[in-house]
């Protein structure tokens, strides 16, 4: 078994042990599963009509923080996360993409379960037609003492205290990931 085929079993297996919180998390991890299983060329960004993403839930030392980041291309706030460019490691991925988009080099994975999943249409851009991002989150802490680092792809990037995430965004998955990690810290919200 070469690098590769290795790599896409241990991406099987995680996307088969996945725990999510209902019915369509199930259904999301299949659907990607699928993709992975049918899909050699799955990890990269010229694979339409849809390819793996890699984004980190980034959270602050003491838990009450995440990283967003306002998306230019997007015009959005959202998690840090990127194009996976052929790597079948999503966590490494999702960290490198988080490095890149904060300027936060402390960044590490808390653990190497998948925390969430998420499948999401992007409009058609420049050569690139309209498709979508089968996206893997990992759960990953920050510093946030170190200096953030605005890239180019984002026109702001923040540490948000989590009972202001609202007045951010309100998109789906972002609440969705909020109150995954509300119930992983055993607060109500």
């Amino acid at each position: 078994m070469n690098e590769s085929d290795e790599a896409r079993t241990k991406l099987i297996r995680q996307l088969k042990s996945y725990h999510g919180c209902d019915t369509q998390d199930g259904a999301t991890a299949r659907q990607i599963c699928e993709l992975v299983e049918a899909n050699p060329r799955c990890a990269e960004r010229d694979c339409f009509p849809a390819h793996l993403t890699g984004s980190a839930w980034v959270v602050s030392r003491c838990g009450s923080k995440v990283i967003l980041l306002h998306h230019r291309k997007l015009d959005r706030w959202l998690q840090p996360g990127g194009h996976a460019d052929g790597e079948l490691d999503l966590q490494q991925v999702a960290l490198r993409e988080a490095r890149e988009e904060s300027g936060l080099s402390t960044i590490v994975p808390i653990d190497d379960a998948i925390f969430d999943l998420d499948i999401h249409k992007i409009p058609a851009l420049r050569e690139h037609p309209e498709h979508l991002h089968f996206d893997l989150r990992f759960l990953c802490v920050g510093d946030e003492d170190e200096s953030i680092v605005v890239s180019d792809e984002s026109h702001d990037v923040r540490w948000v205290a989590l009972d202001e995430l609202v007045r951010y965004t309100q998109e789906r998955s972002i609440v969705r990931m909020h109150g995954k990690w509300l119930a992983r810290r055993g607060v109500h919200s």
